[in-house]
């Protein structure tokens, strides 16, 4: 998009934002999207969806939005419409981004509830009467369900709301929906598709619609990128919100494990998960972060919230576009750094920290990047089964657990698995629509582990510990006197293989996933129309150092640019001429 048409489309929004969506307009509300909905014939025909500036709230902005409403101009019901809208015209139709598992059927009715309390006692905050969209790992205690994508948990509602989503609730958000994910948030199999679930079917990068969004808070990402909501909630427990954001052309913050609850969220590893926002833009994410942590931080059922960690409610005034300046960067590059066509949009971004002030450190390697891989799995494999375990027994010991909404299940009166034994034989037993393209080989290998108690789980994490943490971003840091690291994010977004699963080219994660840090990644530039971001991670607690950082990388290059929904990389001319006979299509 040239200069000219990005002001044609500013001039278009903002005009449309003034004359206001009051709600009721001329628009067709989505019907709830069930587990197995077949597509509309129209769907068959794979064809793309109109350009984004079609829409007209596409890439609005929170700040823009809660104007309009304090104006009158808009009311947060309108603008559940117009989501639901375009959630039905693209998610199962156009291009079948399968980005959402099912819509909020009492959104509309909070929307106004939200409007009517505007009017009466004004606004509770930033987030009053915006649309957000959940993981479907993240708890609601409504008339949606919770189900991690499987077929296992279908009908499953939790007792009570996940700590996050009653955060955003008391803040005024309005829970539009629950968005697809890779199932068990990615950890089900080594030769999985991130994306794809039982219940959502494959999610599609909007960008180029035969690309990965990567995983596992790929529906989230998906649909904030394609502007299905104002912004999505995903989860991360290594790199499961900064690299879907990064394939998706979105902000995507990775908080300081502790710095919000995960009470009432479907576990992985207790050691490294965290919630976290995904956004266009990182004054977005920085709104919704201060909401997730909310006032009275502290969380009796997540142990790492009663550490004492710098919680702020508003990370907004971190917002600064002469953050770069004076900033000491250190550039990671060994094992973090990985060969692909992105290289000179990274260079590029380094290149223009320091036209910003930044003082770079280059290269300011993190040297235990490399031996992290072994004893993380170990970790996550011992954690997930003893945290997946408890977690199906709170859900399956309730009366009634599981019954709320439709879908098949084994158990007597629609309770959900209750072990992970349990999990393992719901998918051997209905392998042909859990296990078409993959199989559930970490689950088996998670259920042979012992107890946290075992001496090699407790190694596994010292060791983590200590590589990720002292020796690792804490010793970079300290040795080179680092405000932050910069990495790639990870390379474009790789081509959908439902029968070979991933391949993934690089990724900078792993560090702060493993050490509980927060990182952040911004938009740096697009390949051949295919998004690519870069990461800045550091300290624990470092979130407002980290926002600054982004935020003036952000307003000094603007690369974020909404999807077209192509149906694939369209390649130059002449690059197409001079390929051999039988390559010109190739990715």
């Amino acid at each position: 998009m040239d200069d000219e048409a990005r002001v044609d489309r500013t001039t278009s929004r903002r005009a449309f934002l003034g004359r206001g969506l009051l709600g009721g307009a001329a628009l067709t509300v989505a019907a709830p999207l069930l587990a197995g909905e077949p597509a509309p014939p129209e769907a068959a025909t794979g064809a793309p969806a109109p350009a984004a500036d079609g829409f007209e709230l596409a890439e609005a902005t929170i700040a823009e939005l809660q104007a309009g409403m304090a104006a009158g101009r808009l009311t947060s019901r309108g603008l559940v419409e117009a989501y639901l809208a375009r959630i039905a015209a693209l998610d199962r139709r156009g291009p079948r981004l399968r980005a959402v598992l099912e819509v909020n059927p009492e959104a509309l009715a909070i929307a106004g509830a939200l409007d009517a309390e505007r009017q009466a006692k004004g606004a509770r905050g930033p987030l009053h009467g915006i649309p957000i969209l959940l993981k479907d790992n993240i708890g609601t205690h409504d008339r949606m369900t919770t189900t991690a994508g499987s077929l296992a948990l279908a009908g499953s509602v939790p007792a009570s709301d996940a700590r996050v989503a009653r955060r955003l609730r008391e803040a005024g958000a309005v829970l539009l929906g629950k968005a697809n994910l890779s199932e068990w948030a990615n950890f089900r199999s080594n030769r999985s598709s991130s994306g794809w679930s039982a219940r959502g079917g494959q999610c599609r990068n909007p960008y180029v619609l035969d690309r990965s969004p990567s995983g596992s808070s790929s529906g989230s990402a998906a649909a904030a990128a394609a502007n299905l909501c104002a912004a999505a909630i995903g989860t991360e427990t290594d790199g499961s919100i900064v690299s879907p954001a990064g394939h998706c052309g979105l902000v995507g913050i990775k908080p300081t494990v502790g710095l919000l609850s995960r009470s009432g969220i479907v576990p992985i590893a207790h050691s490294q998960d965290t919630a976290g926002p995904l956004a266009r833009t990182v004054a977005d994410a920085a709104i919704l972060l201060g909401a997730m942590v909310g006032a009275g931080r502290a969380d009796p059922e997540d142990p790492a919230t009663l550490g004492g960690g710098r919680a702020l409610a508003d990370y907004t005034p971190f917002l600064r576009a002469d953050g770069l300046r004076g900033a000491r960067l250190g550039v990671a590059r060994k094992h973090l750094f990985t060969p692909t066509a992105a290289d000179p949009l990274i260079e590029e971004a380094i290149a223009e920290m320091r036209r910003q002030g930044a003082e770079v450190v280059d290269p300011a390697d993190v040297a235990t990047a490399g031996q992290l891989d072994g004893p993380e799995l170990e970790v996550l494999l011992y954690e997930f089964k003893a945290d997946l375990n408890a977690y199906l027994a709170a859900l399956a010991g309730r009366p009634g657990a599981g019954t709320a909404a439709s879908g098949a299940s084994d158990h007597p009166a629609g309770a959900p698995v209750r072990s992970l034994a349990e999990l393992i034989d719901f998918n051997e037993r209905h392998r042909e629509r859990e296990m078409p393209f993959f199989g559930q080989d970490l689950l088996v290998k998670a259920q042979a582990k012992g107890t946290l108690a075992d001496p090699a789980y407790r190694k596994a994490l010292a060791r983590c510990r200590l590589l990720a943490r002292r020796r690792g971003i804490d010793a970079t840091l300290a040795r080179h006197r680092l405000d932050a690291i910069v990495a790639p994010t990870g390379g474009a977004p790789w081509l959908i293989d439902l029968v070979n699963g991933d391949a993934p080219s690089g990724g900078s994660s792993t560090p702060a996933a493993v050490a509980g840090y927060p990182s952040i990644t911004v938009p740096a530039g697009e390949v051949s129309g295919l998004p690519v971001g870069i990461s800045f991670f550091g300290a624990a607690w470092s979130e407002p150092t980290l926002i600054r950082l982004a935020y003036s990388f952000e307003q000094a290059t603007r690369h974020r640019r909404p999807p077209r929904f192509q149906l694939a990389v369209e390649l130059p001319a002449e690059a197409v001429a001079g390929a051999p006979d039988g390559q010109a299509g190739a990715g």
